[in-house]
């Protein structure tokens, strides 16, 4: 059954874009739709009947050299499960919703056939991401990571025509292939301590490599921390972390399905995967993950602050998710890693709705992106305004406070704000994320009030035709809200409830103790003695962990010794010292409540700026200039980029181009042949004057130097 979810989308990918003309335009787009609702359904099945013990699916064997040996192969765990659930839900409802936004695209001429193609891309995409989440090892998460990258550049750039797009695709394939050169690096560092790439290897390695060292950059470093600090910078790269954030909101110039299926719940998120993945790694590398968390509250203060005065309905959409997704990497940086894939999961419903809704009411406004030309589409577009209003309580943390009843967003984000709050013991992480939530209500009612109140801004012939998108393009957006709505609470207990349950849920060891001693929420009295010296039920695997790889620590070199224990059972992993998630469940009652206050002062602000004043936003600018024009260019970041690394770049181009290639090269080439050889041709023509005694004198001259050479050279001897 995995195995059909695997490659059901490759399959259609490769009908789609090599048999269209076999099986018709529209038998296209139908096949890869139907084979992404199979796979979509197959997952499901999978993710309600998995128990939580990891399996191994091999496929076939792959590349084998020297000591590296590695298969094609399906790692089963509940990380997968989770992943396989995001991946083809979102994607099989984008599918669905393209048949209607892409129809007669004002990007292609009549008759022009372009649909097969993107939908040929849209299900490579989601290949290339099952085959990532589904990797056993490094060489083969690399793989798919590599694969997205290649479909996201083919994606933004499916507008060939447009330079901003062409532009867009480009940006986007560069930025990723500097953090990729960091995932290549941490790849080769673990290869060369492990002496393997796969899974199991590693995170049963990775105890000893804690007290090891690895030279780098001619220093050296604790081996497991520059090892996660090279995995992080990839991560940083495919999910848009501050300073190699950049590519995200460009990557806007693409059609609306592929911001929703690319840049919203899946190719974003495989960073955060990454790490959650290689958490047994990641929780002996402290001081990596400190940074983790540094970058990803400064990631979500920064985009939140962009978000705030960003005019393009889908550019406000982007840098909300660069924001959301530092969220998730201040959970993994604090050791929570289930908060950190509970919000990774909300997120991916409610903000693929959120970029739908977007995609409707531009295809309601004839392509019309800017926010300042909307307003009064409420009753125009009934369906569309309900869908984003439920996608906007998402993401701005909706609920009832000290409960657990509330819109997706409300449950997740508030479990990774708690967590942060235990893990930074309430500082800048903390502070970041709720000044963030604050922002994040703002922006996101701005923008419905923009949108859908207030009188009609812009062109009066746009806002009298605008009408609501066909049924299939909302049906996606219903099915979508409904996973907005209630997964946070449908799945709350399983990614951040009691503890045993938690663990339960991702397959980690129960421990035997645990039910007497009260752990959890469930024992607020005994959590100190707890956390002061009893072990969790998920922390058993630490012991796994070290055991047989004991004599290993020893070895002075690297090699398969060193992963010879038992890896860590379960899909996550938290060090014995890792009492986060306990701690937040105990957490004060004003950290709390906080996001819901940072929330409710969100709306407010946004209510009297955009609908009792609508001219208090001008007024700000204007008094406030230098602030209002720093965060509209988005603090400046392509400027500096463009500064320090575009025109230096494009500066030695042009001077190896100009003095160099034509210069030199060139300039040599041509001297050689239109100079030097006509000089000599020249003089050796003159020789040639036709009179015979001037051969003769060149003979006897000839003869003479030889005899004179052969006596000198004979006398010698």
């Amino acid at each position: 059954m995995v195995s059909i979810i695997l490659f059901a989308p490759l399959l259609g990918a490769i009908i789609a874009g090599f048999g269209w003309r076999i099986v018709t335009e529209r038998g296209a787009m139908w096949i890869t739709t139907g084979l992404l609702f199979l796979a979509c359904f197959f997952s499901w099945i999978v993710f309600l009947s998995f128990d939580g013990v990891t399996q191994h699916i091999p496929l076939l064997r792959w590349i084998e050299s020297g000591t590296l040996a590695t298969e094609w192969s399906i790692r089963l765990d509940r990380l997968t499960a989770i992943m396989l659930i995001v991946v083809t839900t979102v994607s099989a409802l984008v599918h669905l919703y393209s048949f209607g936004y892409m129809d007669h695209d004002p990007q292609w001429k009549d008759g022009e056939t372009y649909k097969p193609r993107f939908f040929a891309y849209l299900s490579f995409f989601t290949f290339a991401m099952l085959m990532l989440v589904t990797a056993d090892n490094l060489v083969q998460m690399f793989f798919g990571w590599e694969g997205v990258g290649v479909a996201s550049y083919l994606l933004i750039g499916f507008y060939y025509r447009k330079p901003s797009a062409n532009a867009a695709a480009i940006k986007a394939f560069v930025v990723n292939r500097v953090g990729d050169f960091g995932f290549a690096l941490g790849i080769f560092a673990l290869y060369f301590m492990v002496d393997s790439i796969n899974f199991d290897d590693i995170f049963a390695a990775a105890p000893h490599l804690a007290g090891m060292e690895l030279s780098f950059l001619g220093f050296g470093w604790g081996a497991t921390e520059i090892i996660v600090m090279l995995l992080f910078i990839g991560a940083m790269g495919k999910s848009a972390q501050l300073l190699l954030h950049t590519w995200l909101p460009d990557a806007m110039e693409g059609p609306t399905p592929v911001s929703a299926l690319i840049h919203a719940a899946t190719m974003v998120t495989a960073g955060v995967f990454m790490m959650c993945r290689m958490s047994p790694l990641v929780e002996f590398a402290p001081d990596a993950k400190s940074i983790v968390v540094f970058i990803g509250a400064t990631t979500a203060f920064f985009a939140a602050t962009v978000g705030l005065v960003q005019n393009d309905i889908k550019r406000v959409i982007a840098y909300s998710t660069c924001s959301q997704l530092g969220y998730m990497f201040v959970a993994a940086g604090v050791g929570v890693y289930s908060a950190a894939m509970f919000h990774l999961l909300t997120h991916a419903f409610f903000k693929a709705m959120l970029f739908l809704g977007a995609g409707s009411v531009i295809h309601a406004m004839h392509h019309e992106q800017d926010m300042r030309n909307y307003g009064g589409l409420r009753k125009k577009i009934p369906y569309t305004f309900w869908a984003m209003m439920i996608g906007t309580l998402a993401i701005t943390g909706v609920g009832i406070p000290l409960t657990h009843i509330g819109f997706a967003g409300f449950l997740s984000k508030d479990a990774i704000i708690e967590s942060a709050w235990a893990g930074t013991a309430g500082g800048y992480g903390f502070w970041m994320l709720v000044i963030a939530a604050l922002f994040t209500s703002f922006y996101s009612w701005r923008l419905i009030f923009m949108t859908f109140y207030g009188i009609p801004r812009g062109d009066k012939h746009t806002h009298d035709h605008a009408h609501e998108s066909p049924m299939v393009m909302l049906v996606p957006l219903g099915v979508l809200a409904l996973g907005a709505a209630l997964s946070g609470m449908i799945w709350y207990g399983s990614f951040f409830g009691d503890h045993n349950k938690v663990n339960a849920f991702f397959g980690l060891p129960h421990h035997a103790e645990s039910s007497e001693e009260g752990h959890g929420e469930t024992a607020a009295a005994g959590h100190g003695d707890t956390a002061a010296g009893e072990s969790h039920g998920e922390t058993a695997m630490a012991d796994t962990a070290h055991g047989a790889t004991a004599e290993a620590a020893a070895d002075a070199g690297h090699g398969a010794d060193l992963g010879a224990g038992m890896a860590p059972q379960g899909a996550i992993y938290m060090g014995e010292d890792n009492h986060v998630m306990d701690e937040a469940h105990h957490a004060p009652v004003w950290v709390k409540v906080s996001p819901f206050i940072a929330m409710v002062i969100g709306f407010v602000l946004a209510y009297v700026f955009y609908i009792v004043d609508v001219t208090i936003p001008a007024r700000l600018a204007e008094n406030q200039r230098p602030l209002y024009l720093f965060l509209l260019n988005k603090w400046y970041f392509d400027e500096l980029y463009n500064f320090i690394f575009v025109r230096p770049a494009f500066w030695i181009g042009r001077f190896l181009w100009k003095r160099g290639d034509q210069g030199t090269i060139d300039g040599g080439i041509n001297g050689l042949a239109m100079g030097i050889i006509p000089f000599f041709t020249r003089l050796a023509g003159r020789a040639q004057s036709g009179y015979i005694f001037t051969y003769a004198f060149a003979m006897v001259i000839g003869i003479a130097v030889l005899v004179t050479w052969m006596s000198i050279g004979g006398g010698a001897e």
